[in-house]
This record gives C-alpha cells, sequence and structure tokens, in this order.
C-alpha cells in the first residue's frame, strides 16, 4: 500500500526580527561547511537548552553563570533556528521527522530552562509552574492549529522565539545588577514580574486564538 503523501503546514513568521533573521540564516546556511548537517544543528540547539538550565540553575549561587546562559541562548538560536533553514537550502527536506524532532526536543529544553531558573532562586517555583503550564497549552494550541487548519504560526505579533531569547538575555544582564524591583510599594524577584507578564500574555493569546480558530472551523465544516 503507498504511503500517503504528507502535506506541510504552511509556516507563518511575523516577528518583528523576521526579515533580518531570514536574510543572516540564508548567508549563514550558504556558508555552513558541507560535512554539518541539519541533525548537527539540532542537536547542537538541544545541548545549549540544556547547558542554559543548567547554568541557570548554578546562578544562584555564582552570577557569572548568568553570561554563560547568554551564551547558550545564542548557540540555540543558531541550532534551532538554523537546521530548517539549512534543510530547505540544501533539498534535504524531512518535513515529518523534522516536525516532531523539533518539537519534542523544544518540549523538553524547555522543562530544563524553566526547572533551571526556577533553582537559581532568582524566579519563584510557582511563577516558573504557572510560566511553564500557560508554555505548554500555547503549544499544543499551535500544534493542533497546524494539524487541523494547516498553518503553523511561529510568532505572535511582533515576537516569535528570536525576540523573546533577545527578551531573556536582557533580563539576564539586568539580573546581575538588580534581581528585585519595587512595584506598587512591594518588591518583588525581577524575574517573578516578567514571568507573570508572560503568562498573562500567553493565556491571552490562547484564549483569542481558541475562540478565532473555533470559530473559523466552525465556518468551515458546518453540518
Amino acid at each position: 500500500m503507498p504511503e500517503q503523501v504528507f502535506r506541510d503546514a504552511k509556516r507563518q513568521l511575523t516577528g518583528l526580527l523576521a526579515q533580518a533573521e531570514s536574510e543572516a540564516l540564508h548567508w549563514m546556511a550558504r556558508h555552513t561547511p558541507t560535512r554539518v548537517n541539519s541533525d548537527h544543528l539540532t542537536l547542537l540547539g538541544f545541548l545549549a537548552m540544556i547547558g542554559a538550565g543548567l547554568c541557570y540553575s548554578l546562578s544562584g549561587k555564582e552570577s557569572f553563570y548568568l553570561h554563560a546562559v547568554n551564551v547558550c541562548l545564542v548557540l540555540n538560536w543558531v541550532g534551532d533556528s538554523l537546521d530548517g533553514t539549512l534543510a530547505r537550502y540544501r533539498n534535504r527536506l524531512r518535513p515529518r521527522y523534522g516536525y516532531y524532532v523539533d518539537h519534542i526536543i523544544d518540549t523538553i529544553g524547555t522543562l530544563v530552562l524553566v526547572g533551571g531558573l526556577a533553582f537559581s532562586g532568582y524566579m519563584s517555583e510557582r511563577v516558573a509552574l504557572f510560566l511553564l503550564i500557560a508554555y505548554y497549552m500555547l503549544s499544543i494550541n499551535v500544534y493542533l492549529t497546524a494539524y487541523s487548519l494547516g498553518t503553523f504560526k511561529i510568532s505572535f505579533g511582533t515576537f516569535s522565539p528570536t525576540e523573546l531569547r533577545i527578551l531573556l538575555i536582557m533580563g539576564n544582564l539586568f539580573l546581575l545588577y538588580k534581581p528585585k524591583v519595587s512595584v506598587f510599594g512591594q518588591i518583588y524577584l525581577l524575574f517573578d514580574v516578567g514571568g507573570t507578564i508572560g503568562i498573562l500574555g500567553m493565556v491571552l493569546i490562547l484564549v483569542v486564538t481558541t475562540v478565532i480558530n473555533t470559530v473559523r472551523l466552525y465556518r468551515i465544516e458546518r453540518i
């Protein structure tokens, strides 16, 4: 029995730096040595994310590790963003394999990253837990949308994983000098404030996109 043809979901990337990032990645793909393939880059991105989580967990005792976190985040961007671009540039596409591996790695890597942040003491465990839950719920919504509507939305508005990495890097630099901030006269951890804003933003995006997708699917499949 012939294998059913797989139809890859259409990618949508509208981040603030999307155009510049695309140009940079295509330049990097053209200059990547032939002995380096997409699997190598995927592994680099995964190990870098694990490294970022481990360095976060050590940064509570030695803030120098926050610089190591930033280095790992840059390496994660290289591996996570360039692997697909390189595959498309060399016409070595494996859409099902790439989609599955990229996202299961992202799931594990995010767990380690946020877990390391919670262990560092720079973010409370409760905020870290709710941040992780909100991220996973939004990710599930993205994957369901890709399956049911054929559109894989990588960014929301002007924010994509690249912009989020940059914000995290900037936050790490602020941690070196001011790990706590005053909000309405109360002192909070800087990353608790940032994490709470992130949770509220992801929940809002989840609610809005859920309503939009549900209405769209209802209209497509009227009884």
